[in-house]
């Protein structure tokens, strides 16, 4: 019979039947499982990433990519049935068998959603990627102005239409030679100038529409005959709204089942300990994606709501909806304070109808200063709030010259960009709090103390990133990419994977197998710096993709 070892939530290993085994310490048919995990690994690690991207960019490559996603995600499905029927059940009812399968048919929905949306948006002429349009607008922004620098223009602005014969021509006339703006931000008499310097500048070549194999037109083609009726309908709204969904919350999806899959394979989080297992790994995980979002910042991703780094947009240039999204250090105030509000109430669900402990009170006070921190965020964030706050320190106009009240109660620069501390120092407060929490042993201990540390050196990178801001705000819609924020990226994912870590099972395996906390320590540190050079992969190809289809669409 297979070698099956237990491992209880306090470190004790036993052969005993009665203890349930993992899969971890079964050595029957380890093949099957390691080719499993290198085939999901590669499916959904290396491949999907690259697909999602390409969709959000609207490439031609997009629905080859999601192929070869699904063929390798169907192979690991095959293998991974083939070890199940040749092994013992030794997790039963696991939530990665049934999270995975749903996971994998709304893969093949997105594959499908996405292929019918590009397909009706060509076809409508629409263009419903709007951070494509956002993406494309800075790229004509910034390549023409160095366009006419290089050409040595009288009138460097990009007010002045260029066939203009510069007798006073702005962009506020009327006539036909005006610089009218359009949908995207960028004029049409700019769009057809960048179109003569992408043809005459650009070395990159458009591989021809006959290369099936790449530009997929067969099965684009097939598509397209049997989803034309989606088009200008309801239907298609519904669509390409659904498809934009999938593609901005599949790789959140993907990375639930690999957790949940790590779960099951090392046989945790069972019984009551499941709680805090669910603590650990949902918290955890907020943070390591809070870490990647910072990277997407720091990289360019969301320049066109203002997030990176950059002078935000105005509604002119991205429309009133984008200029209407609020900053991105209330969205993390907002975040910070629903999970105040909702945490406050499930701190105590491992022992519920059990008496209080004073670990329990430990972290419902936590959970009150997420909810007081995330609500002054916001009103901090709040333009009304500071509008009102200044009324108090208003002059009436009555009682001074005009033109010097408008010169001393003009806006400071920094009300420009925010510079909002509160998020910072929420996370700091947690780090010192966790790096100093007592735990029932003394790995455990070491652990909690490693990420702790590592949320407080993200805060205080945050803060030199305020500092450098203030110093030298933004003035550009390019991102101004402050090197403070890798730091803080780093510290933030690597932190949360190792909180991940630091629940009571994950502990008690690493005593039992003799582990020590520095163990954890230099395997994440290894992993987050690869996973961070992996994302700024997959955005560096989205940003290709969106120039490759531009150069195709002119």
């Amino acid at each position: 019979m297979a070698n099956v070892t237990g491992i209880s939530s306090d470190g004790a290993s036993s052969n005993n039947s009665s203890v349930p085994g993992s899969y971890f310490a079964l050595e029957e048919f380890s093949g099957y499982m390691a080719t499993h995990i290198t085939l999901m690994t590669i499916a959904w690690f290396f491949v999907l990433p690259i697909g999602v991207m390409l969709s959000i960019a609207r490439s031609r490559y997009s629905f080859i990519s999601q192929v070869i996603f699904l063929v390798a995600n169907a192979l690991g499905l095959i293998v991974a049935i083939i070890y199940d029927s040749r092994t013992p059940d030794l997790y039963e009812d696991n939530s990665h068998h049934k999270f995975g399968w749903a996971v994998t048919w709304i893969a093949i929905v997105h594959a499908i959603l996405s292929a019918v949306s590009r397909r009706a948006s060509e076809a409508t002429g629409q263009k419903y990627n709007t951070e494509r349009e956002q993406s494309q607008s800075l790229y004509h922004h910034d390549l023409l102005q160095h366009y006419q620098k290089i050409h040595h223009f009288e009138d460097g602005s990009l007010d002045r239409y260029s066939h203009d014969s510069g007798h006073g021509t702005d962009a506020s006339t009327t006539r036909s030679g005006s610089l009218l703006p359009t949908n995207n931000g960028i004029s049409t008499t700019e769009g057809k100038e960048t179109d003569h310097m992408l043809e005459g500048h650009s070395q990159e070549e458009v591989i021809p529409e006959s290369h099936w194999w790449l530009s997929n037109d067969r099965a684009y083609s097939f598509v397209a005959r049997h989803t034309a009726w989606t088009q200008g309908s309801r239907v298609g709204v519904l669509v390409r709204v659904l498809n934009m969904v999938i593609e901005r919350t599949i790789l959140i999806l993907g990375f639930v089942v690999f957790a949940t899959g790590l779960v099951t394979y090392a046989g945790v989080f069972r019984s009551n300990v499941v709680f805090n297992g669910l603590a650990h790994f949902i918290k955890g995980g907020v943070f390591y994606w809070y870490g990647l979002f910072c990277l997407g910042r720091c990289m360019g991703a969301f320049a066109d709501l203002g997030w990176a780094w950059n002078t935000k947009p105005g509604a002119e240039i991205v429309g009133w909806k984008k200029a209407a999204i609020p900053s991105a250090e209330f969205v993390e105030s907002f975040l910070i304070f629903f999970y105040g509000a909702t945490n406050f109430f499930l701190e105590h669900l491992a022992a519920w109808g059990g008496a209080w402990t004073a670990q329990d009170l430990e972290h419902v006070s936590i959970s009150i200063m997420f909810f007081g921190g995330g609500l002054c965020g916001m009103l901090i964030e709040s333009k009304r709030i500071r509008d009102v706050l200044n009324s108090a320190c208003r002059t009436p106009l009555s009682s001074l010259d005009r033109s010097m009240s408008l010169e001393l109660f003009q806006p400071p620069r920094t009300y420009d960009f925010s510079m909002n501390p509160i998020p910072g120092l929420i996370i700091l407060l947690l780090g010192l709090t966790m790096s100093s929490h007592h735990q029932h042993s003394m790995v455990s201990t070491m652990i909690h103390k490693q990420w702790g540390m590592l949320f407080t050196g993200a805060a205080l990178a945050r803060g030199f990133t305020y500092s450098l801001i203030y110093l030298s705000p933004p003035t550009s819609l390019l991102p101004s990419r402050p090197p403070t924020e890798l730091i803080v990226s780093f510290c933030l994912i690597s932190g949360g994977m190792i909180f991940m870590a630091s629940n009571k099972d994950t502990v008690a395996a690493m005593e039992t197998y003799d582990l020590n906390a520095m163990f954890v320590f230099t395997v994440t540190m290894g992993l987050t710096a690869f996973i961070m050079a992996w994302t700024i992969v997959t955005l560096a190809v989205k940003g290709w993709a969106i120039k490759v289809e531009e150069k195709k669409r002119f």
